[in-house]
């Protein structure tokens, strides 16, 4: 039976998300319900939170899993009457930096967003838009700006994690699909990319993998069949080696597992503030 657990926050919820995300993903066994809850800034919205969480947990019958980043005094009160097991971020980790640092914290809701007229925020906007304006070989003639481009056949991750990496990292992420219309030509390196042969990075997948990511876009057809999904891996891994292009495999990986492995492998290096 899954267990719900809750991502409350009086901003946008993402760092409880993370830092939750995270910790539970090293717990096998039953799964979690995710819930998320931000912008938890009134004592009126945190009374209708506690309504859902013990409706929860009185059909569960089990307390449920609370990560929390509250600031307001009262809503944080509140939340801590849910009967609940409650992981509190900031209570948690606050005091300790207090102490080290020798001055209080400034209490200031969403202060991670205060970058908002920053040089990094400007950047996020800008590799996040080259990302989606260079999807899928979209724009040959603008790979010279590229901070890296990623291969691989259709559907293997690059253009999720094209976007990650624009938008944690600030770098400027191509990807280039290699279809079967490039392979028709041959199993080797397209033209149009062998001037940027450096800033290459190659994404594989379990063939299996792939034809089941296929098929929820085109269902029984020749671009989801075992027989092409195999070929097409084999096809693109071929290339890697004859080229010496550095990959990854993603079927395992996350996007922002990928991502960060693209990073450490490439030595690529943080383009934000």
């Amino acid at each position: 039976m899954e267990r719900s657990v809750f991502f409350i926050s009086d901003g946008t919820g993402i760092t409880a998300e993370s830092f939750g995300q995270s910790l539970l993903a090293q717990f096998s066994g039953p799964g979690f319900r995710h819930n998320t809850l931000p912008y938890m800034d009134t004592p009126e919205k945190a009374i209708k939170a506690l309504t859902l969480i013990r409706e929860t947990q009185r059909q569960e019958v089990v307390q449920p899993i609370i990560f929390m980043t509250v600031l307001n005094e009262e809503v944080n009160r509140l939340l801590h009457t849910s009967g609940a097991y409650i992981i509190d971020l900031f209570a948690t980790f606050l005091p300790g930096l207090e102490g080290e640092l020798g001055s209080h914290p400034l209490y200031t809701v969403g202060k991670k967003r205060s970058t908002t007229r920053s040089d990094s925020y400007h950047r996020r906007i800008e590799a996040v838009q080259f990302a989606l304006d260079n999807d899928d070989g979209a724009r040959f003639r603008h790979y010279e700006k590229a901070d890296i481009i990623l291969l691989g056949a259709s559907r293997s991750g690059k253009t999720p994690t094209c976007i990650y990496l624009g938008l944690q990292f600030g770098i400027f992420a191509a990807n280039y699909p290699i279809t079967e219309d490039d392979l028709d030509k041959g199993v080797r390196l397209p033209d149009v990319l062998k001037p940027y042969k450096e800033r290459l990075f190659g994404l594989t997948i379990n063939p299996v993998r792939l034809v089941g990511i296929r098929n929820e876009r085109r269902p029984d057809s020749h671009y989801s069949s075992a027989r092409q999904c195999q070929y097409e891996v084999r096809a693109v891994e071929q290339i890697y080696r004859q080229e010496q292009i550095r990959y990854i495999d993603t079927t395992e990986f996350s996007v922002e597992e990928i991502a960060t492995r693209i990073m450490d492998q490439a030595s690529l290096a943080r383009r934000l503030k």
